[in-house]
């Protein structure tokens, strides 16, 4: 007799939230089937076994110090960033007690965060040391931290999806991503097919902010509007659709890997940890494509 399995801890909802979103074929990311040159599928499956246990422990420290944690023990997997947007985003999350819905949670978590908050997610991100940063006149990670991380946020939430979700109350993780990627469930979609869809609707509806960084705001419009052109060609299953998509990972892919998409993947992980947290994602279905 098939009994139900019980729920995920939050750590493993976390590690399984970005195997899941690291192995879906999504144009322009790593996946299974597509390395960069310098970062791999066996990168983003180490660095998401590594942040487990700092999940686990977020209910008993501050997201800062969960944020800390979690880049620490990436950077003892792995030689690059690999996952801090990811992380900045499942840190809050991860943050909500287990019984407490997200969206009124998400919110009491972000109003409670304190200067040891920002002087640990300042201390996070220069040892993730990303890409395409560059500097801004106020609140830069390589000066001091605010004494407020919030206003920091508000200063990048114009430039950068990640800090608009600290801002906005994860508004895109939890009004667009979660209802997205759970409407293509419902479906029958796989999982696979469901989260390649949810991106492509994320990118239509802003410019990455990864590629904005790293390739300017036009090239990241340009992305923004062949997500579009690709939706139009009909859904997933669709030969056009299908058509388009491959087009599109080969534009994304065609710069040297400078236009992948990183900051919609970060989003996209963080909606698969709600999925698994909440329990509306059987990953027993896997991700498996349909047929």
């Amino acid at each position: 007799m098939e009994t139900t399995p019980k729920p995920f801890t939050i750590g493993q909802c976390a590690t399984l939230a970005c195997v899941l979103e690291a192995t879906a074929p999504k144009p322009g990311n790593v996946h299974r089937g597509a390395d960069f040159e310098d970062l791999t599928l066996e990168d983003l499956v180490a660095s998401a076994v590594a942040i487990g246990p700092a999940m686990d422990a977020a209910a008993e420290q501050g997201v800062g110090a969960t944020i800390l944690a979690a880049i620490r023990a990436t950077r003892r997997a792995v030689a690059t960033n690999t996952n801090l947007g990811t992380v900045l985003l499942l840190g809050p999350l991860a943050k909500v007690p287990r019984h407490v819905p997200l969206e009124s949670g998400i919110v009491e978590v972000l109003s409670s965060l304190g200067p040891e908050d920002a002087r640990d997610v300042y201390e996070a991100i220069r040892r993730a040391a990303p890409g395409g940063l560059g500097r801004v006149d106020r609140h830069d990670v390589a000066g001091p931290p605010p004494a407020d991380l919030m206003v920091a946020m508000r200063d990048a939430a114009g430039r950068d999806m990640i800090a608009r979700q600290y801002v906005e109350d994860f508004r895109h993780v939890l009004g667009r991503a979660v209802p997205w990627l759970r409407e293509g469930l419902e479906s029958g979609r796989r999982l696979a097919r469901a989260v390649v869809h949810v991106q492509m609707r994320l990118m239509a509806e802003h410019p990455d902010s990864l590629i904005a960084r790293k390739c300017g705001p036009t090239v990241a419009q340009e992305a923004s509007a062949r997500a579009a052109a690709v939706l139009a060609c009909g859904g997933p299953g669709d030969d056009n659709y299908e058509r388009a998509l491959a087009d599109f990972d080969f534009w994304l892919r065609s710069d040297g890997h400078r236009r992948n998409p990183g900051t919609t993947a970060d989003l996209i992980a963080a909606a698969l940890f709600v999925g698994l947290r909440d329990g509306w994602i059987d990953t027993r279905r896997g991700m498996r494509e349909e047929g």
